[in-house]
């Protein structure tokens, strides 16, 4: 009671004073985050939206379709009701729930714009390994898989061709609106081929291609990603203008090609890594080719990308000495490796295309 007296005492002084008394709600909201991230996190493990789909369903219903015990059931989803991942029309064991527009388009596994893979991923490893925020900042060292095995997150994943899959899975679906906005955004003309370095299951490669018909595109990974980029490039019926090739980017010279593209490839390695793949890139291009990397780009005053922030604290987690960047940081390694102009094409969300030109 005397300390609601005195909430409301100070609440009384700032009104007096003509000023609103400080609001701890986003403070709160923030602290008590992993709440809501874990409520979704966990419906897309249990595939709520996919049983869903385009139906509605009543609680009692749903629940038993996914395995809930009767506890949970109501809280569960009205939860997600409140955060907005689901609609209910009428209330209590009446109620039915639907799907909201964003998460049948994003969140049902049978829908081509599904991106839950990453959530998948995020629930199954990175929720766990943020937890360790806090040895990481004061040791600069990883927090996953390494910290127990010893062994690098990409050496884990490349040994394994089903966590390889389910890797690359959760990538293409992360990433396709980005490389749609690419491939709508940037200027092709003055260019004929392309070769996407890091390019996983090929996806920058299709949607180019599929945008502009002249271009000839190259898919550039190590060998056990190039029969899952075959096949997904098969299915699209793309063969003939998209080639797959093998090879390690820190062992060999890159395919040279007018444009070429790291999607999300520099942020996972140290600043020595990341000259050395855009020095890489330099020799591979000729006059007045281009460079593309394909980021979470921080802004240059570092205040507004908090995703590109948080990204960041990401890279430090998986890998130690990885991290994002600005454009600003960008445009100086370019510069040192010989580039001769540079702009930056925003693409979606906190994403955007830092682009050097020879």
């Amino acid at each position: 009671m005397k300390t609601e007296e005195t909430m409301l005492d100070v609440a009384s002084s700032a009104d007096s004073l003509g000023k609103r008394a400080p609001d701890p709600s986003r403070i709160l909201d923030v602290g008590f985050g992993f709440w809501s991230s874990k409520v979704l996190l966990t419906a897309v493990e249990l595939k709520v939206f996919t049983t869903l789909s385009d139906r509605a369903m009543t609680g009692e219903a749903l629940g038993a379709a996914i395995g809930l015990h009767p506890r949970g059931i109501y809280d569960f989803l009205d939860a997600l009701v409140a955060l907005k991942f689901l609609d209910r029309e009428g209330t209590g064991a009446n109620g039915q729930y639907r799907n909201t527009i964003a998460t049948t388009t994003f969140l049902d596994e049978q829908q081509p714009g599904y991106i839950g893979g990453i959530l998948e991923m995020t629930n199954d490893r990175l929720f766990k390994f943020w937890s360790d925020l806090g040895p990481a900042l004061k040791t600069g060292e990883p927090q996953n898989e390494v910290k127990h095995s010893k062994t690098s997150m990409f050496e884990a994943l490349y040994a394994d061709s089903a966590r390889l899959e389910q890797f690359i899975g959760a990538m293409t679906g992360i990433s396709r609106g980005n490389f749609q906005a690419f491939a709508a955004k940037f200027d092709f003309a003055p260019y004929e081929t392309l070769c996407d370095v890091g390019g996983a299951s090929g996806l920058l490669s299709q949607l180019v291609a599929k945008q502009h018909p002249y271009m000839h595109c190259l898919t550039f990974d190590l060998p056990p990603v190039a029969p899952i980029a075959k096949k997904a490039i098969e299915k699209e019926g793309l063969s003939d203008r998209i080639q797959v090739v093998s090879g390690d980017f820190f062992a060999d010279s890159l395919p040279k090609a007018d444009v070429i593209t790291m999607g999300m490839i520099l942020h996972d390695w140290n600043l020595e890594k990341k000259k050395h793949l855009i020095l890489q890139a330099y020799e591979a291009l000729p006059e007045n080719g281009a460079l593309v990397a394909i980021e979470n780009l921080i802004d240059d005053d570092r205040r507004k990308n908090a995703f590109g922030l948080l990204m960041s604290l990401n890279m430090l987690i998986e890998f130690g000495d990885a991290f994002d960047f600005t454009g600003a940081d960008f445009w100086s390694w370019c510069q040192e490796a010989g580039f001769r102009r540079y702009e930056v094409l925003h693409l979606a969300g906190p994403c955007s295309a830092a682009i050097a030109y020879k």
